[in-house]
C-alpha cells in the first residue's frame, strides 16, 4: 500500500499528488516548512513548531492555509493512515499558484499545503551510539536563516560536501565562527562543564529542539553560554553534539578530521540525549 500524503484538502496516495507548475513554491522556493518528531505515534513539540510556522509564514507575508486545530488533525490524520510509531511528519506550506513574477501578488490562491510522514528509526540510531564526524564549510546561505524557507539547496550542497569527504555533516561557519549545522543547531562543551551554543539571530535558525534542550541542561544544573563560537574552541572542547527534529541530540566526535575529547560520546551528552528522549515521550500530543 502506498503512502497517503495531505494535500490542499485531500488525503490521497503519494503518486496521485499532483502541484502546479506555477506553484511559486517550485518556481522560486517561495515557500516554508516544519518537520516534527513522531515517537509512539505521537507528536514531539506541536505547539513550539507551530509558533515557529506562524513566525515564519508572518515574515514572508503568506496567508495561512488553515488553523493550528486543522494541523494537528491532519497530522494525527496522516500518522493514523501511515500506521506511524517512530519518524517525521514534514508541513510545507507555499505562497500558492500565480504567473512568474518576482513581485509577488497579494491574491496568489491558494496556499498550497503538503504534509507527509517519513517512517524513521530517531532514538536507537547508528550515529546516536558512535557520533558524528562533521567538517565545517563557509555558510553561503541567505541572511534571513531564522525563517525556516524550502530554499535549502545551500544546506544539500554542503551536507553532500560532507559526504565526499567521508564526514556525516557540516556545520556552516562565518569565517571562525561557527552557526549551525545543515539542518541541526551546533553546540559544544567546555572542560568546565559549560554548554555553549550560539545566540539566537538571523544567523541560525531558532530550533525548536535546541530551545527544548537547553531547558534540559537548566534541570541537570548545567551553565550555559549563548554566543559565537570559534572552529578552533570547537576542537579543544569537551564534547560537542548537534540538534535536530531528525536527529534529536547527536554526539560530535570529530571535527575537520581532529576528534573532539576522547573522540567517542562521553557521559554529558548520554545524559542530555536521554533526558530529552524521556521528556518526549512524556509530553508529546
Amino acid at each position: 500500500m502506498s503512502r497517503i500524503v495531505y494535500l490542499n484538502g485531500q488525503y490521497i496516495a503519494e503518486e496521485d499528488a499532483k502541484i502546479s507548475v506555477f506553484d511559486r513554491g517550485f518556481l522560486f522556493a517561495d515557500g516554508v516548512y516544519e518537520g516534527l518528531a513522531i515517537i509512539e505515534g505521537k507528536l514531539v513539540d506541536f505547539d513550539a513548531h507551530i509558533m515557529r510556522l506562524h513566525r515564519s509564514l508572518d515574515e514572508m507575508r503568506i496567508k495561512e492555509a488553515c488553523s493550528d486545530a486543522d494541523i494537528l488533525t491532519i497530522f494525527r490524520a496522516l500518522i493514523e493512515k501511515n500506521n506511524i510509531k517512530e519518524g517525521f511528519m514534514y508541513l510545507q506550506i507555499t505562497r500558492g499558484i500565480a504567473d512568474r513574477d518576482f513581485v509577488y501578488p497579494d491574491d496568489a490562491t491558494p496556499s498550497t499545503l503538503f504534509a507527509f510522514t517519513q517512517e524513521k528509526n530517531l532514538i536507537d540510531t547508528p550515529l546516536a551510539r558512535t557520533g558524528a564526524k562533521i567538517i565545517t564549510l563557509e555558510d553561503q546561505r541567505w541572511s534571513r536563516r531564522d525563517l525556516k524557507t524550502i530554499q535549502l539547496v545551500s544546506q544539500s550542497m554542503a551536507k553532500m560536501e560532507a559526504k565526499r569527504n567521508g564526514a556525516d555533516d557540516a556545520w556552516l561557519v562565518d569565517g571562525i565562527w561557527v552557526n549551525e549545522g545543515t539542518a541541526s543547531n551546533a553546540f559544544i562543551i567546555t572542560h568546565s562543564d559549560i554548554i555553549v551554543t550560539r545566540d539566537l539571530s538571523n544567523k541560525i535558525l531558532h530550533g525548536i529542539t535546541r530551545a527544548a534542550i537547553l531547558a534540559v541542561a537548566k534541570t541537570l544544573n548545567l551553565k550555559i553560554e549563548e554566543r559565537p563560537f570559534t572552529i578552533e574552541e570547537a576542537i579543544n572542547a569537551k564534547e560537542a553534539f548537534i540538534t535536530g527534529s531528525s536527529s534529536l541530540v547527536c554526539p560530535v566526535v570529530e571535527i575537520n578530521g581532529q576528534p573532539i575529547g576522547t573522540g567517542k560520546p562521553e557521559e554529558i551528552v548520554k545524559t542530555i540525549r536521554s533526558r530529552y528522549i524521556d521528556l518526549m515521550k512524556k509530553h508529546s500530543t
